[in-house]
């Protein structure tokens, strides 16, 4: 189930980011999207581009973060692998997700929703960040999945807008409802996921204790 899972985060994590580069650096800027989106990112083409370009980088590097081999074989790589991860990619990418939030298209519903993503997004960055260099690892690893949930957020916007034309919901009523609920959920299954591996080692803990 691991390796399968690995899999799936390396395939929709680079996939979604090699679909950005490829739409957003052959074809005219906003041609994929929503007329009225394309409208914003015509009149804001430096927030767009690089709010794409830095999560692309952030969406290219994740899963190499969880891969435990090259993290235990080369922390040097893993180490240079996760600054440009957090400098470039979360640092860049929530900045310019911030700016553009500001602009997106939706209503307010949809700008407080990728607002709240890009906070986020940069609060769990520094957290991971300052974790790290205080030495305490665990808190590290648990702030960066909660970091990788919310760069996943690119990819679970790209399944929620095609099912939901596929379902006939008008863009303009789908488009605020997944501002919210392509990072939502995310950073939900993160936490239990802590709470479910935190209860495993209590157990294990209790059982060592008993023996």
């Amino acid at each position: 189930m691991k390796i399968i899972g690995m899999f799936w985060f390396y395939f929709l994590a680079l996939g979604v980011s090699g679909y950005a580069i490829f739409a957003y650096g052959f074809f005219p800027l906003g041609s994929l999207v929503h007329p009225d989106m394309k409208v914003v990112y015509l009149a804001h083409q430096a927030g767009i581009y690089t709010h794409i370009f830095a999560s692309a980088v952030a969406l290219t590097l994740s899963p190499f973060q969880f891969t435990a081999g090259l993290r235990n074989r080369w922390p040097q790589v893993h180490r240079m692998i996760g600054r440009t991860y957090l400098g470039v990619g979360v640092a860049l990418g929530g900045l310019s997700g911030l700016y553009m939030s500001v602009h997106a298209f939706g209503g307010p519903v949809a700008k407080i929703g990728f607002a709240g993503l890009a906070l986020c997004w940069l609060f769990t960055g520094v957290c991971a960040f300052l974790a790290i260099r205080r030495g305490e690892v665990q808190e590290h690893r648990k702030w960066v999945v909660r970091n990788v949930s919310l760069t996943l957020a690119a990819v679970t916007l790209r399944i929620y807008l095609p099912s939901s034309m596929v379902a006939g919901i008008p863009f303009e009523v789908a488009y605020p409802v997944i501002a919210w609920l392509c990072w939502v959920p995310n950073l939900v299954v993160a936490e239990l996921l802590f709470n479910k591996s935190g209860r495993g080692l209590l157990k294990l803990k209790q059982m060592r204790g008993l023996a």
